[in-house]
């Protein structure tokens, strides 16, 4: 168990499976408590909630919330900190992903894509601020390497991930010297689970990675544990997890 996270308390958005729940499942293995937003993924969050409470109980707590709902997003912040006494890190990892090329663009498409990978994760960070000051604690954000080469066809996720990018680095100035910020850009880790990726764009991705192969979830995971536990002069930056298909798209 690691010493720098035993008894600390980290909140984390969209938790409740693939790249949520693997970053849960290592943050809670090195000891903090945990509580895990889930919005729709009701089953997976209660299992994974059973799951990880049976290794050390009462260590996880989960919040339901829908994060379009601006107004809420203080009451998620305040129901881990009661629940915990503190908050040590927020980990804004909830995000929306879906196709939305020109000319088929939508203000709802905006509203939903920037909502949730932008807007979001601004007023959850505002709304952690000031309890992260007084732990001297650290927000990471989940990014994307198409943040800085937008993916053809995903134009409004493509301009919220890159909001994302450059809300990491004027929070890290903003809430500095008291809360470090930084984040993680995945590159192909987990395929969409709508099936909008077939064989053929995978393994061209794949193609593009230096090391010809896709990632696993706990790759991101060890990432963002990395920037919570064992980076104390690290803030502003962001780690890409991408196998080299950054340096090669």
């Amino acid at each position: 168990m690691s010493a720098q996270l035993h008894n600390k308390t980290i909140l984390i958005t969209g938790a409740a499976k693939r790249v949520g729940a693997a970053i849960a499942r290592r943050l809670h293995r090195a000891g903090a408590n945990l509580t895990l937003h889930y919005h729709s993924s009701e089953r997976e969050a209660h299992a994974l909630q059973s799951e990880l409470n049976l290794q050390r109980a009462q260590s996880v707590t989960l919040v339901k919330a829908d994060l379009a709902e601006i107004a809420g997003l203080a009451e998620i912040v305040k129901t881990c900190v009661e629940r915990y006494g503190a908050l040590d890190a927020l980990v804004n990892n909830a995000s929306a992903f879906y196709p939305t090329p020109v000319g088929a663009i939508s203000a709802e498409n905006w509203d939903d894509l920037v909502g949730a990978n932008l807007k979001a994760p601004l007023f959850l960070s505002q709304a952690a601020a000031p309890y992260l000051k007084k732990t001297a604690g650290c927000i990471v954000n989940i990014t994307d390497i198409h943040a800085d080469r937008p993916l053809k066809n995903y134009v409004v996720y493509s301009i919220a991930k890159a909001g994302l990018a450059g809300l990491t680095t004027s929070l890290a100035r903003e809430l500095g010297p008291e809360v470090r910020v930084n984040a993680v850009a995945p590159g192909p880790i987990a395929w969409p689970e709508d099936g909008s990726f077939d064989e053929v764009t995978r393994q061209r991705v794949i193609s593009h990675t230096l090391l010809k192969r896709t990632g696993e979830p706990d790759d991101i995971a060890r990432a963002v544990y990395y920037l919570i536990a064992e980076a104390p002069y690290v803030t502003g930056q962001i780690i890409a997890v991408d196998g080299g298909r950054s340096v090669n798209l």
